[in-house]
């Protein structure tokens, strides 16, 4: 995982001969740091002099600072979702607390990152659709199948048969918050990040399993 800030030196470098996809490369991964230093606010002319090119240059390759955000998006949140992390939570061929423990495990490998803890937060803050889109696809492919599959384990009313609620997923988003907010303590407040994370996730999946069974029964009794 990613410990430690990127270079913050932003005066103009030497422009480089690239082919147009190596440049657009290169203004993606830019902008990635940038952003992730100086907030989705940072200006576009800002980022050029860092790069060594011109502003309307880099609007030759991305017409808007919005496409260009958009990007990073797709660069920093889509492409580090893995689609087997969706069958590992529901293959029930293995205890869910070790499918829990070894999401969180790969999950935390995959966004425990300065850039991408940085930029979710600059997001939040600045108010773009960044937050919304990611956490509707976490709460589709993560929170509600393990309702579901908790559901399963404590032997409680399918979804089929008593329909998801806000209660139970806001259970799960608990467990969640408390994974995300070890990367906020890390990446923005610049508290050390603990050695032994893989341990440290094991007690939290751990104990939030031996609480779970109760509080879901309460909220499904409620619903029936």
């Amino acid at each position: 995982m990613s410990k430690s800030p990127p270079h913050t030196d932003i005066a103009a470098r030497p422009r480089k001969r690239m082919d147009r996809e190596a440049r657009e490369a290169h203004i993606v991964a830019e902008a990635i740091s940038f952003f992730a230093e100086q907030g989705l606010e940072g200006k576009t002319r800002d980022l050029a002099a860092r790069i060594g090119i011109t502003q309307p240059l880099l609007y030759r390759y991305f017409p808007s600072k919005d496409n260009l955000i958009e990007r990073v998006y797709q660069e920093v949140y889509v492409s580090r979702w893995n689609p087997d992390w969706e069958t590992l939570i529901a293959d029930r061929n293995k205890p869910l607390v070790e499918r829990m423990i070894a999401f969180y495990r790969q999950y935390a490998d995959a966004i425990y990152d300065y850039n991408w803890v940085r930029i979710f937060v600059f997001s939040g803050l600045k108010g773009t659709n960044i937050n919304d889109r990611y956490l509707a696809h976490v709460r589709s492919k993560l929170i509600e199948p393990l309702c579901s599959e908790m559901r399963h384990e404590f032997a409680l009313p399918t979804t089929d048969e008593v329909p998801t609620c806000a209660e139970e997923c806001e259970l799960v988003w608990s467990l969640h918050g408390m994974f995300f907010y070890r990367a906020i303590r890390h990446f923005v407040y610049n508290q050390p990040m603990i050695d032994n994370v893989d341990e440290v996730i094991a007690n939290d999946v751990r104990t939030f399993l031996k609480g779970a069974p109760e509080a879901m029964k309460s909220i499904i009794a409620k619903k029936l």
